[in-house]
């Protein structure tokens, strides 16, 4: 049985919220460019959640140390690999260091690399 929970309902509290965003930001800046459709994606991610420029602004000065922040529960790990495949896929391409980063991601979570394909294949395939 799949669990239809909203991206709000996964991401409860304040702290899961900002692990995710940190998540998302540190794939989206892989390459060096913050291209349109990323910038978008980090918009509307950002306005789902709820986060504010202030609540971002120590995430953005601190890009260069910040690392991935893995979440304890199951559903939101998965969400959130869906989410970072998808960012790698928002500018067309999959960059490398954005396929390294969402590869260690993966087999931080335990999933690994044919996971992580398999989700690249399914983005490609449906046009997301």
């Amino acid at each position: 049985m799949q669990n239809n929970l909203s991206i709000e309902e996964v991401f409860n509290t304040p702290q899961k919220k900002l692990a995710f965003f940190q998540n998302l930001i540190l794939v989206a800046a892989a390459d060096k460019v913050l291209d349109n459709d990323e910038g978008t994606l980090l918009l509307l991610i950002g306005d789902k959640l709820g986060l504010t420029p202030a609540d971002l602004m120590p995430l953005v000065d601190n890009l260069s140390v910040l690392s991935f922040i893995i979440p304890e529960d199951g559903l939101q790990k998965t969400l959130e690999l869906q989410t970072l495949v998808q960012m790698t896929m928002e500018d067309g391409d999959v960059h490398d260091r954005e396929y390294a980063l969402c590869l260690e991601y993966a087999e931080r979570i335990g999933y690994g690399k044919a996971v992580l394909d398999d989700m690249i294949k399914q983005f490609q395939t449906n046009g997301s």
